[in-house]
């Protein structure tokens, strides 16, 4: 039968992805899909149950996988519904407050629940060797930059945010002491414990970070390009898969996985 995905935001432009590619796989079944009401009734062809609401799919909750890049609001009324009705929870939604990622934390003591900024694998890789390059370079500026399309509702990208904080661990400052999102005006000269956050947004650019060191007579820089939703629509997949059958206990990551 395979394992049963619920979909939420099912016409959006992820979600599309998402139940797209659950159709294609041979171990993976939609058991449910949720959105709207103003786009609900476009999915009643999917051969599966329709929804306005998670809480209106109790009955295919229990077993289940939700997968969920909607909005912070949306996101954690499903993380409260799968930790009720015992279903898994893959989120791939940014723009969360510490509060609200406090509140997953803890709900994810009764469900078993995935959070990644970015399901990408070449940007968790890219996680993983940053703080080595940040270390070999200590001295040279960093700063970086995040490209996206006029729909993103949340800037910084949650990417942009994770990277920021992965370059700030490595030189041991506070994110929050560092970070300095937007400079204009007579600045002065630049700090040295300074990571600049830059976002822009334009067109249909599905997401391009790039993280800079600017040293003594030459600049280096690390860029992921995301060609397509697919490559964090399969990630998310992955995490599913990996997911089912896990126990509660933490906010897994794509760390865990990897």
């Amino acid at each position: 039968m395979g394992i049963p995905v619920i979909v939420m935001g099912a016409a959006g432009r992820m979600g599309a992805t998402l139940v797209r590619l659950v159709r294609e796989s041979g171990d993976l079944r939609l058991a449910g899909v949720v959105e709207n009401i103003d786009k609900a009734a476009s999915l009643s062809d999917f051969g599966c149950p329709v929804a306005t609401d998670i809480t209106s799919l109790p009955g295919v909750l229990s077993g289940s996988v939700i997968i969920d890049f909607t909005a912070p609001a949306v996101s954690l009324e499903a993380a409260r519904a799968a930790a009720r009705g015992g279903a898994a929870h893959v989120i791939g939604t940014t723009g969360f407050s510490a509060e609200e990622r406090a509140e997953l934390k803890a709900l994810a003591a009764k469900a078993p629940m995935f959070w990644s900024p970015n399901m990408s694998i070449g940007v968790n890789v890219l996680l993983k060797v940053l703080p080595e390059l940040t270390r070999l370079l200590d001295g040279y500026d960093v700063e970086l930059s995040e490209i996206h399309h006029n729909k993103k509702k949340d800037a910084p990208s949650g990417t942009a945010l994770r990277l920021a904080e992965c370059l700030a661990e490595a030189k041991a400052w506070e994110l929050e002491d560092s970070a300095c999102y937007c400079r204009h005006g007579m600045i002065g000269e630049r700090p040295e414990r300074e990571i600049g956050i830059q976002a822009l947004r334009g067109g249909d650019v599905v997401g391009v970070h790039t993280v800079y060191y600017f040293g003594p007579g030459e600049r280096i820089e690390v860029t992921h390009q995301a060609h397509s939703r697919e490559n964090f629509a399969s990630g998310a997949l992955r995490a599913v898969r990996w997911l089912h059958g896990a126990k509660p206990g933490k906010l897994y990551s794509m760390r865990d996985i990897l």
